[in-house]
C-alpha cells in the first residue's frame, strides 16, 4: 500500500515537472513578423553553436520624451537553410516571421526569439546608379 502511495506521488509530481518544463521553455508564447534592416548574423557559442542575429528597425522607439534610441530586434535561427540564407543578407531590408518562448534553451540559442521563416527581402540599393557594384 505504502509502494503504491509513494508510485502514485512520484508520477503526478513527474507530470507536474514536466508540464512546468515544457510551459517555461517550449510553449511558444507569441507569434508574428519583423522588419528591418539586417544589421549581423554570427554563428556563436561555447559548447552549443548557435546562430544569432540583430535587424535595426525603421523609426525609433523611445521610453521618454526627447530621448532617442534605436529599435532593435535581436533574435535566434535553429533552421540550417534559413541561416545559409540570411548570411547572405547582410544591409539589407528582411522580413520575418518568429515565435517568442518565455525562456532561451542553450542549444536553441540566447534569444526568446527565433526566426522560423524568410518572408521578403529587399534588393541592395545602389547609392551610385552609373557605378560597378564592387565601387558602391
Amino acid at each position: 500500500m505504502k509502494r503504491k502511495i509513494i508510485l502514485i506521488v512520484s508520477v503526478i509530481l513527474i507530470v507536474i515537472l514536466s508540464g512546468l518544463f515544457y510551459w517555461r521553455y517550449y510553449f511558444v508564447f507569441g507569434e508574428g513578423v519583423k522588419a528591418g534592416t539586417m544589421n549581423f548574423f554570427v554563428r556563436k557559442g561555447y559548447v552549443f553553436k548557435t546562430w544569432e542575429g540583430r535587424l535595426i528597425q525603421e523609426g525609433f522607439k523611445t521610453p521618454m520624451p526627447g530621448a532617442m534610441q534605436s529599435n532593435e530586434f535581436e533574435f535566434s535561427v535553429t533552421n540550417d537553410s534559413i541561416a545559409a540564407m540570411l548570411e547572405r543578407y547582410g544591409g539589407r531590408f528582411v522580413e520575418l516571421r518568429y515565435k517568442e518562448y518565455l525562456h532561451p534553451l542553450p542549444w536553441r540559442g540566447m534569444s526568446t526569439y527565433v526566426v522560423t521563416e524568410i518572408l521578403t527581402v529587399e534588393p541592395r540599393k545602389q547609392t551610385n546608379p552609373g557605378a560597378h557594384p564592387i565601387d558602391n
